[in-house]
């Protein structure tokens, strides 16, 4: 059980409240969860009834449901979180358009990236520094040094930076160079490295794992913004399944349904969903469609000479057409949501 309590609630009331429940033999933790402080309460020991609980001072509301994403639900919180990157807001009323290599491969690779980016009006720019590769073979990123590329390209060009984080050791390395910090698709379930972004006081993109349903995914979120970080932005990228004309099969169908059942932000990432370079628009578009508060692509000067998914990747002339079309939609949508009246 969790009682959520007021936004205004002043000190001496909090602490009313938490010496009444020790007195009533509750068990009790008390989770800092930004503007909204929330008491996680045992049923066990507890001799307080339901309607005593809900008439504390201080108290006002409370989640009793068994299900595992309490903090990630709309019965938790029914307004939209909105992270802020900076001046740019994921989850507000535009949708955002995120976009990078893969991977740093070398200087001159990411600043070119970063400057067509960037020329498009995309202040968001993923690049890998840390790369989790199925093969041992297979490029697994430059580490720290591509860090201090992703940092120098914020620096001289002027993006923000999200990268991929794989291990709660090198969280504190990872958010020295980076805006937001990627927790990829392998590591969803990696619960201390979960537990590690969530106490940090920087926004984390989640990404699904590969076979995650959807209370999996919300639980997952769940352990971050138990630690008190709610600045959690949620990403589609694909399942797996049997089709053999895609890498992996986007499931459009989830965002709605999020968007539904969590305050989360939603975006998808149709490169990883479909793995491959002429899916990735129309997929783009859907996603919009669909409701996505926003989509991340991978763009690369040169795909075909990419050092890690360059089947995935889109050329600068592929990604300005998609970002045309993009600004067109959007345009289209403002217009469809505020008609402009009948003369």
């Amino acid at each position: 059980m969790l009682l959520v309590l007021r936004k205004d609630i002043v000190k001496a009331d909090l602490e009313d409240l938490l010496n009444g429940l020790v007195q009533s033999g509750a068990e009790y933790q008390l989770i800092d969860q930004g503007d909204v402080p929330i008491v996680q309460l045992s049923s066990e020991n507890n001799s307080l009834s339901r309607e005593r609980l809900e008439n504390l001072p201080g108290v006002s509301h409370i989640i009793d449901e068994e299900y595992p994403y309490r903090l990630a639900s709309r019965k938790y919180k029914s307004d939209n979180t909105v992270v802020k990157v900076g001046d740019l807001e994921i989850g507000g009323m535009n949708p955002v358009v995120i976009a990078g290599p893969c991977a740093v491969e070398y200087e001159n690779q990411l600043m070119k990236t970063a400057q067509l980016v960037y020329s498009k009006g995309i202040r968001l720019m993923r690049g890998g520094a840390f790369k989790p590769r199925t093969s041992p073979y297979s490029f697994s990123g430059l580490g720290v040094e591509g860090l201090k590329l992703l940092a120098k390209a914020r620096e001289e060009i002027g993006v923000r930076i999200i990268t991929e984080v794989l291990d709660a050791g090198d969280v504190d390395i990872v958010s020295q160079y980076s805006d937001v910090l990627q927790v990829g698709s392998r590591n969803m379930q990696n619960y201390k490295l979960l537990k590690a972004v969530g106490r940090i006081r920087k926004p984390v993109m989640l990404k699904r794992g590969m076979s995650a349903r959807l209370d999996e995914f919300l639980a997952s979120a769940e352990h971050i913004l138990k630690e008190g970080n709610e600045q959690i932005i949620l990403c589609e990228r694909g399942i797996r399944t049997f089709v053999e004309y895609s890498r992996n099969t986007l499931d459009l169908n989830i965002v709605p349904m999020l968007k539904e059942l969590s305050h989360l932000p939603v975006i998808v990432d149709p490169s990883h969903g479909t793995g491959r370079r002429q899916l990735v628009a129309p997929m783009s578009m859907a996603a919009l469609a669909a409701g996505a508060d926003g989509i991340m692509i991978e763009v690369h000067p040169e795909p075909d000479k990419a050092w890690s998914d360059g089947m995935q990747a889109l050329g600068p002339e592929e990604f300005s057409r998609l970002m045309d079309k993009i600004h067109d939609y959007l345009e289209w949508q403002k217009s469809y949501a505020n008609p402009e009246p009948a003369t």
